[in-house]
């Protein structure tokens, strides 16, 4: 088990559970769609996120999507980390069906599976020497354009492409990937990713 500095946002008690046998740290949850009926929930995961950082980690599904962008929404950027886990298809072994959708949530990723999103969302690992800070400028629209990624008659489909590639939600939008390239990857690393010189 490994501990981290920040606290993680998650949608249920099963999505906690799982992640409590891999990481040490305050594992907050939002009851599903209950953080839209619930001040005082909203009001925790603000001073969680002003006192430690929050990292967002719903599920990759279209409600996990709509409770990540809520948060997103209420809590300052600069206090919000967002992990991603990787559409895989299946049913979590306690559930009788799968999901709508037919993706596993947060409880039915391996625990390897959710170290490498938490690292990729630039989680802090305790214990571990973090590298030099990165001066460079961040990725912008323009460089998703570039790419054929954003704005474009074949955008979707290559972004599509692009997430599949990455094991990143296909819900994502462009914004949401450029803060993924940004915040995860070194500008070089996201410049080669996109293929631009």
């Amino acid at each position: 088990m490994v501990s981290i500095r920040e606290a993680i946002v998650v949608e249920g008690r099963y999505d906690k559970n799982t992640l409590s046998q891999v990481v040490d740290t305050l594992i907050l949850e939002t009851a599903g769609f209950g953080i839209f009926k619930n001040p005082e929930q909203m009001a925790l995961l603000r001073r969680a996120a002003q006192r430690r950082g929050l990292i967002v980690l719903t599920d990759s599904d279209g409600a996990g999507f709509v409770i990540r962008n809520r948060i997103k929404g209420a809590l300052p950027k600069n206090q919000v980390k967002h992990a991603y886990i990787p559409d895989v298809y299946g049913k979590e072994k306690r559930k009788k069906q799968a999901g709508k959708e037919g993706k596993l949530g947060v409880e039915g990723m391996p625990p390897q599976v959710l170290l490498n999103v938490l690292r990729r969302a630039g989680a802090t690992f305790l214990g571990e020497k973090s590298g030099e800070e990165e001066t460079l400028p961040p990725l912008t629209k323009a460089d998703l354009m570039a790419a054929g990624l954003a704005g474009g008659g074949e955008s979707v489909r290559k972004r599509l492409e692009l997430l599949k590639k990455l094991e990143l939600p296909e819900h994502m939008s462009a914004n949401a990937l450029l803060a993924v390239l940004n915040g995860c990857y070194s500008r070089a690393e996201a410049r080669s990713i996109l293929k631009l010189t």
